[in-house]
């Protein structure tokens, strides 16, 4: 068996047609993780519930490679925008009792929020429909790396700062942790309880959940916890896996600390509806709805979807080295779960191929595929002219955003133009069109330039994913050196 730890609990597996014995499915599952079930692998937690009952829960490969501590059942791993659901079930249970409406504005519950020219609901936040930019990206462009300890504290200074929202709230969906990390604030707001203490009290506990909690404390120490990791480049000293640290301080987007079996019990809930009851779980799988009428997939902090004809309610959830999926399937009542502490882990994919296994008496037999017609290649695009050195000087100078508090030094060299950050170093500008460039940072894929009545460079809006045109100022004084 290698590195894997097991508990395999030999329960049937209902549901019609001839299900799997227990060894075959046992089998078939472990066939999933066998290339993670080595020593000096990172690993997963995968844990099956069926009409209750867990039916297969498995650890494989280290959860701590340094120390060679093995992945078992009670592992317990950070599971990312897995947490958004929990997150999202506390406002909607204090929503249910009347403590708030999910209509409310935010600045009701948090006075710190800016107030927008249009205004943002609870509602709209849940949805990824409310316009709030996003606080990775928005720290990422003002310096911050994502391994650093950026607290619950520093987020919402951040979110005071913001005078712009992507889009008007409600005409879009656009994922937004920033949104969430507000929901939290909100729950913790309206409880009177802090956001650990309160899903804690309201969620956790009555589920039997006990090794799991929100994380909102770097150094905070958790018996059992993986640590995580991702493949090595391949330029070092040949080892196969380097430390993906992660020190978030935060929690209601992230954050949330837990195993695989204690995953698998909540999704049960969806089954059972024991904590929040019938009313709170169908609003928890509602999906939202944008102001034009169109329906989004995304619901509570779940995204709804479909496997070979079976409806799924889930969550997936990337942080550092952590990969994280949980599934729950309604018409089944069934729930997979898959932990993995490695950036190529593929949950989502393992989740799918779990469910091949435990559901292969309900999903219907592949169809082959249709041979169709080869697809001609795309044409060449032709790439844009590069500006002359006299057009580039133009855009030389000092940019500072307000919302952020953070400075670009942009300058015209014989290689082209150069953003300058003093964290991140140089960062080129590639021309796309007139007044438009593209970089290759994850944080700042476009940079376009504004100018005044004149002619003149007067500031740039930078954005491309989550965060849409935030503004930076061209200084037009030089600071002092």
């Amino acid at each position: 068996m290698g590195a894997c730890v097991a508990v395999v609990l030999l329960a049937g597996c209902g549901g019609s047609g001839d299900p799997a014995s227990s060894s075959d499915l046992a089998r078939g599952i472990d066939a999933v993780f066998a290339d993670l079930d080595r020593p000096g692998s990172p690993g997963a937690a995968v844990s099956v519930i069926r009409d209750g009952e867990i039916v297969h829960s498995r650890g494989y490969g280290y959860a701590q490679i340094e120390h060679s501590v093995p992945v078992t059942p009670r592992t317990v791993f950070h599971v990312a925008s897995v947490s958004k659901q929990f997150t999202a079930m506390a406002v909607t249970m204090l929503a249910a009792e009347g403590a708030l409406s999910l209509d409310d504005r935010v600045q009701a519950h948090l006075g710190f929020v800016p107030e927008f020219e249009h205004p943002v609901t609870v509602r709209q936040m849940i949805h990824h429909t409310s316009g709030i930019r996003d606080q990775w990206q928005l720290l990422g462009i003002s310096g911050w790396r994502l391994d650093d300890v950026i607290t619950t504290e520093q987020i919402l200074g951040l979110m005071s700062r913001q005078r712009e929202l992507n889009f008007v709230p409600g005409s879009e969906y656009l994922y937004s942790n920033m949104g969430y990390t507000l929901l939290a604030r909100t729950a913790a707001a309206v409880s009177g309880m802090s956001f650990p203490e309160f899903t804690a009290a309201r969620i956790f506990r009555p589920l039997g959940m006990d090794r799991t909690h929100f994380h909102d404390d770097h150094e905070h120490i958790v018996p059992g916890r993986a640590y995580s990791y991702r493949p090595a480049s391949g330029d070092g000293d040949g080892a196969e896996y380097t430390k993906a640290v992660l020190s978030y301080a935060n929690a209601g987007a992230t954050s949330l600390f837990t195993t695989a079996d204690d995953l698998a019990r909540w999704l049960d809930n969806f089954r059972h509806e024991t904590v929040g009851g019938p009313e709170v779980m169908e609003m928890m799988t509602t999906r939202g709805v944008l102001n034009g009428g169109d329906t989004i997939p995304y619901a509570h902090g779940l995204s709804i979807g479909d496997h070979r004809g079976l409806r799924t309610v889930g969550h997936g959830g990337a942080d550092a080295g952590f990969r994280t999926q949980a599934t729950w399937y309604p018409e089944a009542n069934v729930g997979v779960v898959v932990l993995t502490n490695v950036a190529n882990g593929n949950p989502g994919g393992r989740v799918r191929q779990v469910a091949e296994v435990v559901l292969a008496e309900v999903f219907p037999e592949a169809e082959p595929e249709e041979e169709g017609d080869t697809p001609s290649p795309a044409a060449d695009s032709v790439p844009p002219p590069t500006p002359d050195p006299a057009t580039l000087a133009e855009y030389a100078g000092t940019y500072y955003s307000p919302e952020l508090d953070a400075l670009y030094h942009l300058e015209a060299t014989d290689e082209g133009l150069v953003a300058r950050h003093i964290r991140h170093g140089d960062i080129a500008l590639e021309p796309r069109a007139r007044d438009e460039f593209a970089t290759d940072r994850w944080f700042m894929r476009q940079v376009r330039f504004e100018r005044a009545p004149d002619g003149s460079v007067s500031a740039m809006r930078v954005g491309g994913g989550r965060v849409r045109n935030l503004l930076f100022i061209k200084l037009t004084r030089p600071l002092p050196r």
